[in-house]
């Protein structure tokens, strides 16, 4: 098992000051006060880094997006107010009225409605994949299909795409692949693996202790020649290119869509989201140990688990080859009823009923009842929402309590 060494080191170097202060200062200020007319006009084409307005970033959220952007392998990063606001950046800064999104596999509730909802309204599609039709996928896409879109884990359907292979597809069409890392920050290096842009909410394990809503995007670099963003799909990106080079996908998300949408992460909760990352890699290890013990032994007294880490899981083999670092807290429970279900959540004394997931404690919801339940029959099928269905978010505890706890619950 990985024990993300290399990341302990990193992310409390890169948090940590080694003058003045150690702790990240926090600037709260909603504004900035430039000193004179040529330094504002730096500011605002380019030349001089330094604050601009709120909106756009300030000196605490610029630390957290360089650690992020390291994280990953990125060429930056925009941190959000939240992760819903780190997707909405992604697709928004790409999109247009026409535009088609693929997505595939599993999804969380809110990117669902989303891009079913909210961007149809606005004449954007939205065309939706098990995570293994993969020549279904590459038929469907036209001349407007813009993005690809995926999660690194199904939320909650626990399916494992084969991000490499999708890649391969979205760049023999010059398309944007964007990954929700939500999941597996650190396990899986989705830029690495042939993605453009990777998105989180770091309110849930990055954090880890549900005390800061924020979210963040991170972008690879830009080519000045043979770059599938120099294709004719992404013509409004030109100017980007010419003018800020490698950095064209960050300012291009800048532009058109922090600057006018307004989803700017908040200085406390970058802070906050700092002192999670401390802590992330031993926190990572020690769930991602912890869930394969748990769901193996909950298995073998008989209850209905899904995680690929399990020989039934019918990805198991691409977890084993492509996932070897673990895919996240996840995973499920289907007790086949609803009422099963309520009185499973309702006798378990360690999991805390919340719509959150990634936390240091053990998070556990009834699906169908909550996150889904405004959902028609035929997309809870496709995402994978049974009537009875539980998903559980491991945590810290010791995982023979968490087994025991569950075993007694499901009594």
């Amino acid at each position: 098992m990985n024990n993300f060494e290399e990341f302990s080191t990193q992310f409390v170097q890169l948090v940590g000051n080694k003058e003045g202060a150690i702790s990240p200062s926090i600037t709260t200020s909603a504004s900035f006060a430039y000193g004179s007319p040529e330094i504002a006009e730096g500011i605002f084409d380019g030349s001089v880094k330094k604050p601009l307005y709120s909106r756009m970033g300030n000196p605490t959220t610029a630390k957290l997006e360089s650690i992020m952007a390291k994280m990953d392998g990125g060429i930056g990063a925009i941190a959000t107010s939240s992760g819903m606001g780190a997707t909405t950046l992604a697709v928004m800064s790409l999109l247009e009225a026409g535009d088609n999104i693929i997505s595939i596999g599993g999804l969380f509730g809110g990117t669902y409605s989303l891009f079913s909802e909210t961007l149809s309204r606005f004449g954007i599609t939205t065309s939706f994949f098990d995570v293994d039709e993969l020549e279904k996928i590459e038929e469907s896409i036209t001349d407007k299909t813009k993005i690809i879109f995926l999660e690194s884990v199904g939320n909650p359907n626990m399916r494992l795409p084969d991000i490499k292979a999708i890649a391969s597809i979205a760049d023999r069409h010059d398309i944007a692949l964007i990954v929700d890392n939500t999941i597996t920050p650190m396990s899986i290096s989705p830029l690495k693996l042939g993605a453009d842009i990777v998105v989180y909410s770091t309110t849930k394990v990055i954090t880890g202790n549900a005390s800061a809503l924020g979210g963040c995007a991170i972008f690879r670099a830009v080519n000045e020649k043979n770059d599938k963003f120099l294709s004719k799909r992404y013509t409004f990106l030109e100017k980007f290119i010419k003018n800020t080079k490698a950095m064209a996908l960050v300012v291009n998300a800048k532009k058109r869509a922090l600057r006018d949408f307004g989803m700017s992460a908040n200085a406390h909760a970058s802070y906050q989201t700092m002192l999670g990352l401390e802590t992330l890699p031993l926190r990572m290890e020690r769930i991602v140990q912890s869930i394969e013990t748990i769901v193996k032994a909950l298995e073998k007294e008989g209850l209905k688990i899904n995680h690929p880490s399990l020989a039934s899981h019918p990805h198991y083999t691409r977890y084993k080859e492509l996932f070897t670092k673990g895919c996240g807290t996840l995973f499920t429970i289907d007790t086949g009823s609803k009422e099963k279900a309520f009185a499973f959540l309702n006798k378990t004394e360690l999991a805390t009923l919340t719509a959150n997931i990634g936390d240091s404690r053990t998070l556990a919801l009834h699906m169908a009842s909550t996150i889904y339940r405004d959902f028609d029959e035929k997309t809870k099928e496709f995402l994978g929402i049974t009537p009875g269905l539980i998903r559980i978010s491991i945590g810290l505890e010791n995982p023979q309590d968490i087994i025991n706890d569950f075993l007694k619950a499901a009594e």
